[in-house]
């Protein structure tokens, strides 16, 4: 027996001596997890000399258990820090081939920038999303019930003079404003609610420095038990606040729209000159039956307004038609990048 123990302690030393060999001459990771798996895996080397363990007497075999673990751990070392040596070797080498020669010149490549119009709706919508509102969107192509009739502007109303339509086949149109969005959506939802809804709208206006056929606008709807002219004040107030700053002097004009009664104007002094920025006023009763709400119970306020007004104000911009051409050379003056 002791010849046989003698013999095993010989070959775990004799395979802890080829493997420190073999680990030190590694030059991949790869290769080093072969080695791994050769020396240490559940079918390599040393599992070989283990099973021989079973010809030794019971007092024997804690001493080849003993030395084995020895020569297992001592292989694990040695495999763990050639691994971290060759990971090392591999991130300078890496580093030294990725080298930039910062003296030479960089590759220009311009990108975009929002556009003016679109940096204005962003804005608007950002002040009303603060606010606790939701933004909705609606068809561009609408039937005369949502644009006209379920806002309280039937056939015969003197009202429809006020905004001169583009009229399509099938007894369609596009829209006049984005006030047809309002009516879509408290047909789909049940009060309380506050919603903005941006989009482009149409009108046979004719094209000027300060009118265009096609234009912007964003309004606001809100919906609920007691609500007031006075809440709908302080709403416009803060999104002034926000939008042209601190003590801008603000008036409210009254004024006549089919869908809302009270009605008010909004003005604003800006640089020295009272400005028109929007329309807004208490629901008119008839809306709200006009999509199964009891006026007996509920009220609301909406007000609008003109995207390109509030960017031409903002951005001093003289002309609207500027905002449509695609010139760079206007583009340019809202951002380096373009």
């Amino acid at each position: 027996m002791t010849t046989t123990l003698q013999e095993i302690e010989q070959q775990l030393k004799t395979l802890q001596q080829e493997a420190t060999k073999a680990i030190a001459a590694t030059n991949s990771t790869d290769e080093l997890e072969k080695l791994r798996v050769n020396y240490l895996g559940k079918k390599g080397e040393l599992s070989v000399i283990l099973r021989s363990m079973g010809k030794l007497s019971v007092e024997d075999r804690p001493v080849i258990g003993n030395v084995a673990n020895e020569v297992k751990q001592d292989i694990q070392t040695q495999l763990e820090e050639q691994k971290d040596r060759l990971q090392q070797q591999q991130l300078i080498a890496q580093l030294a081939a990725e080298t930039l020669d910062v003296t030479m010149p960089g590759i220009s490549r311009p990108v975009g920038n929002i556009h003016p119009l679109n940096g204005m709706i962003d804005r608007i919508l950002d002040i009303f999303v603060g606010l606790g509102y939701t933004i909705a969107a609606g068809p561009h192509v609408e039937s005369d019930y949502y644009n006209f009739e379920a806002l309280n502007t039937p056939p015969d109303h003197p009202a429809r003079d006020m905004q001169d339509t583009f009229y399509l086949p099938q007894e369609k149109l596009l829209r006049t404003h984005t006030s047809s969005v309002q009516i879509r959506y408290m047909e789909q939802h049940e009060p309380p609610l506050r919603i903005v809804a941006p989009g482009r709208v149409y009108r046979r206006d004719t094209v000027d420095a300060t009118h265009s056929a096609v234009f912007h606008q964003v309004e606001i709807l809100a919906v609920d038990r007691g609500l007031t002219f006075a809440q709908l004040k302080g709403t416009i107030q803060e999104f002034s606040r926000q939008i042209f700053g601190e003590d801008l002097p603000l008036r409210f004009r009254a004024s006549y729209f089919p869908f809302t009664e009270p009605s008010a104007e909004v003005d604003v002094q800006w640089q020295g000159k009272w400005l028109e920025v929007m329309g807004c006023g208490m629901v008119d009763p008839n809306v709200l039956t006009a999509v199964g709400y009891d006026p007996e119970i509920y009220t609301g306020f909406a007000a609008g307004l003109g995207v390109e007004r509030f960017a031409m104000v903002l951005h001093q911009i003289d002309d609207i038609r500027r905002l449509y051409n695609s010139d760079l050379r206007f583009l340019r003056q809202f951002s380096t990048t373009i």
